[in-house]
């Protein structure tokens, strides 16, 4: 009988160490929510004449240093308005990335509902 007791603790000694021993996973970080968002500029005459490859590369990197990502961009005939879409975790985070782009805000509205002719 006493060695069946001394066998017990043993196996429950080294199951509870076995327990403290191995690692516990860090819950999982909660995925950002992203948004979308539209944003209206208006530009003087020939502003966006010098955008390239450069210029876009450089706006894209600011844009990730803030988390927001450059969706899709609309301007009217004349260049002097433009209408973007960006994702980002919050309208504050597009404004942060138009500071850092030197880039006019004249209106954010977010846009959550995405509309098909389907």
């Amino acid at each position: 009988m006493k060695a069946l007791i001394s066998i017990l603790a043993t196996l429950a000694l080294s199951t509870a160490l076995a327990t403290e021993a191995t690692p516990t996973k860090a819950p999982a970080a909660k995925p950002a929510t992203v948004h979308r968002y539209l944003v209206e500029r208006t530009f003087p005459a020939g502003a966006l004449d010098g955008l390239n490859a450069e210029v876009k590369q450089k706006v894209n990197t600011n844009n990730a240093s803030v988390g927001v990502r450059w969706v899709q961009s609309f301007a009217n005939k004349d260049k002097t308005k433009t209408y973007c879409v960006y994702e980002g975790p919050s309208e504050d985070s597009i404004r942060k990335a138009a500071a850092l782009n030197a880039l006019p805000v004249d209106s954010i509205t977010e846009i959550p509902v995405t509309l098909t002719p389907q």
